[in-house]
């Protein structure tokens, strides 16, 4: 069973190098990332264009950019250890990561590769989860490997970590939130050992990262991202799980959440998803008739974010300055930048830009963005 979806993209070995240069370059993420390629035509001459753009956002300093010599040498550890650098569209990488608008330009990718494009589900839940959580999980998991489908998850203890090891035989992806190298937590190496031959691993963090308490959400992500849904077992109120939950409503995934006991402050947070709206699951087949019309459906690489919409360098400072003048500490969404203004969403997006690549300015959730 393989995810509807067609190969698109095959990078030449100088384009991948080019595009690990610019992704691994301060202050560049994917939404920028896209905008620059869309904008100058591909990663090379982006680069060229980084240290004038941040000058024009206001850094007082030049940011680094990655070097030929450094992405190469992160290839090659890379490729000693059975990780593929993939783009979206190239074989290996998940279809329906790949459809995101904030999709990494480049995931490390380890494992039975074909898993990578089989249909995920994704399977998240409390680290602390009681022996009836751990115990639905497994089961679950089992039962929805053995429909065919790999179940995807974070690698965490708790839900995550069951979920992983009942599906070793059927197919599982564990979502890293650091690089390769650097699992976490380090007692589940064995663990992400186990599945890698007829699952997989993906991070888009380079070797050597150690992951911080920021890097979790931006993991939830492509936990999400990639899957037809995901089902949160357990979850307290203002757990982890919920935001991935959260990601996941705001990336058109479905939403699925297990009842539990009122008086269990674990299942808390799965209850209230459900009062929201998540659809209630008490065996597999309620996932599967839920996501089976979906499956149904083609996965299509759209144009992203920033894709059709130029970029304006040639702004007046009067102009410049009123989008400075509504950006603060408070996130504020690129709308309302727009309609404030009274200014063209071209020359919005290209100061915010400019902003980001200074290191001025913070993304955040569903498109809102705030000054630093």
């Amino acid at each position: 069973m393989d995810d509807r979806t067609q190969i698109t993209a095959h990078l030449t070995d100088a384009d991948r190098i080019d595009r690990l240069r610019l992704i691994r370059s301060d202050n560049v993420g994917p939404r920028t990332f896209n905008s620059l390629i869309s904008h100058f035509g591909n990663a090379r001459a982006a680069l060229e264009r980084l240290p004038d753009l941040a000058r024009r956002g206001g850094a007082t300093r030049s940011g680094r950019i990655c070097s030929e010599e450094q992405a190469r040498a992160e290839l090659a550890a890379s490729n000693k250890i059975g990780v593929s650098l993939v783009a979206p569209g190239e074989a290996a990488y998940p279809p329906r990561l790949a459809a995101l608008d904030d999709a990494p330009p480049l995931l490390g990718v380890r494992g039975n590769l074909d898993a990578m494009m089989r249909p995920m589900i994704a399977i998240v839940g409390s680290r602390n989860a009681s022996g009836a959580g751990l115990k639905f999980a497994s089961q679950l998991a089992h039962n929805l490997g053995e429909a065919g489908f790999v179940v995807i998850s974070g690698l965490a203890r708790g839900v995550d970590q069951a979920a992983h090891r009942a599906t070793i035989e059927s197919g599982t992806v564990a979502v890293l939130a650091g690089g390769h190298d650097r699992i976490y937590p380090a007692e589940h190496e064995d663990l992400l050992a186990a599945l890698l031959p007829r699952g997989g691993a993906i991070s888009e963090m380079p070797l050597g990262h150690v992951p911080r308490a920021r890097d979790f959400p931006r993991r939830n992500r492509l936990i999400s991202g990639a899957s037809l849904g995901v089902v949160v077992v357990e979850a307290a109120h203002r757990s982890g799980s919920l935001i991935t939950a959260r990601m996941a409503a705001e990336q058109g995934r479905e939403v699925f959440a297990v009842p539990g006991s009122p008086l269990d402050p674990r299942a808390a947070g799965t209850n209230d998803l459900i009062k929201q709206g998540a659809a209630l699951v008490t065996e597999a087949s309620d996932v599967i008739n839920a996501v089976q019309p979906i499956m149904e459906r083609p996965t299509v690489l759209e144009a992203r974010e920033g894709d059709d919409e130029p970029l304006d360098f040639d702004t007046d400072p009067g102009e410049r300055e009123r989008i400075l003048a509504l950006l603060g500490p408070s996130p504020v969404s690129l709308d309302d930048l727009i309609r404030m203004s009274g200014l063209s969403p071209t020359l919005v997006r290209t100061v915010l830009l400019e902003l980001e690549l200074a290191g001025r300015l913070e993304r955040h959730g569903g498109g809102l963005v705030s000054m630093i």
